[in-house]
């Protein structure tokens, strides 16, 4: 189709930072004659944030820095599980004909990765000991070390690599995994270096503080003083106003009676998840589901939900003449079906998120990709 490797990156850029120079830099590196595709997450992210950048500023934050081509993720599983989360965007780059994907690793050692990914995949009673953990109260890298017995640090971005080994082993596809090795801890809200995590980034961005330091120009002029906060009302309407909050994704477990009882006399998200939270509701579990009911994505709807076409968010010159060769290979429909759930759910998305972040957006309305010359 194209005589260049094909390779992809998947990002949630919440923000673009140097970070991301650098891991676009390495990608230069290690394949000078490349296409690059990256799948990028939108509003609303993997671990219950919403993103401080809108869509559509990304993606053409992600054009100006050298990506070839921006596909969506969209909503429905990008905020959900790391494993959902990483099958999806897999699947996506398979049918795209990626040969590579490049990700970040604390670890950078594929070995090790693979050793746990097989464990993980192979090992007796693997998933039953991990529920087990996760019951008592344990965080899910603890259970997971437990229930693999390998001493091993767990973290954040290790985590979901994992996740996409998993996805390339269990449907066989042919894309080879490459690691670059990540300079900063995820959970690191104080490092001070020219490469500090998009956490920190946002932490000192709540703080009021001068970030310029830590993210490139093209970055500066798109940031957006949003948080899960600033969409505390809407959601505060929808727990006292609908009947029956159970069945939406992820409300289990009669955590919707005890919303329901404190809603009335908190302030904020924190306030509403510090009295609801417990050793089975994670932080980040209780912030997905809120966005879940905020979205109004339900259970019923999860259950029907499948991959019926790739969304293009944008392209440079190199990317369209990739796409228009793609056409006819690409193995999932790049045609948008406006009828799916998966649209009208991101729809809903675009349609939230701009009115509370004053976006005034029409990309999601109009379904035109940016074009990047």
């Amino acid at each position: 189709m194209i005589d260049v490797n094909i390779i992809g990156i998947i990002c949630e850029y919440n923000p673009f930072h140097n970070g991301h120079v650098y891991h676009l830099e390495k990608v230069k590196q290690l394949f000078p004659d490349s296409l690059v595709i990256l799948v990028l997450n939108g509003y609303f992210l993997q671990r219950g944030e919403v993103s401080i950048i809108s869509k559509e500023d990304k993606v053409k934050i992600a054009l100006l820095n050298g990506i070839d081509i921006v596909i969506e993720l969209p909503f429905v599983f990008g905020s959900q599980s790391a494993d959902i989360f990483a099958n999806i965007s897999i699947t996506m780059l398979n049918a795209m004909h990626c040969e590579y994907v490049v990700f970040g690793s604390e670890i950078n050692d594929l070995n090790i990765l693979n050793k746990i990914t097989d464990q993980i995949l192979n090992g007796k009673d693997y998933d039953k000991l991990v529920k087990n953990y996760l019951k008592e109260g344990i965080n899910y890298p603890t259970a997971l070390a437990k229930a693999t017995n390998i001493d091993f640090n767990f973290n954040s971005n290790d985590l979901l690599g994992i996740s996409y080994l998993k996805s390339i082993k269990k449907n066989n596809f042919k894309i080879k995994p490459i690691t670059i090795k990540r300079t900063n801890n995820y959970l690191d809200i104080l490092e001070d270096s020219k490469i500090i995590s998009a956490s920190n980034i946002r932490n000192r961005l709540n703080k009021q503080e001068d970030i310029s330091k830590y993210v490139p120009t093209s970055t500066l002029s798109y940031l957006k003083n949003i948080s899960l906060n600033d969409f505390f009302e809407l959601i505060k309407y929808k727990i006292i106003t609908d009947k029956d909050l159970s069945i939406y994704l992820d409300v289990y477990e009669g955590i919707e009676n005890r919303l329901k009882k404190v809603i009335n006399n908190v302030n904020d998200i924190d306030e509403l998840i510090n009295n609801v939270k417990s050793k089975r509701y994670t932080y980040n579990k209780i912030r997905r589901m809120l966005i879940h009911i905020l979205i109004g994505l339900t259970k019923k709807d999860n259950q029907n939900l499948k991959l019926e076409y790739i969304k293009v968010l944008g392209f440079n010159k190199n990317g369209q003449k990739y796409l228009n060769n793609l056409k006819k290979n690409c193995l999932i429909p790049l045609t948008i079906n406006k009828k799916s759930l998966i649209y009208q759910y991101e729809l809903k998305c675009a349609n939230i998120y701009n009115m509370v972040s004053k976006n005034n957006s029409e990309f999601e309305i109009i379904n035109k990709p940016i074009r990047f010359e």
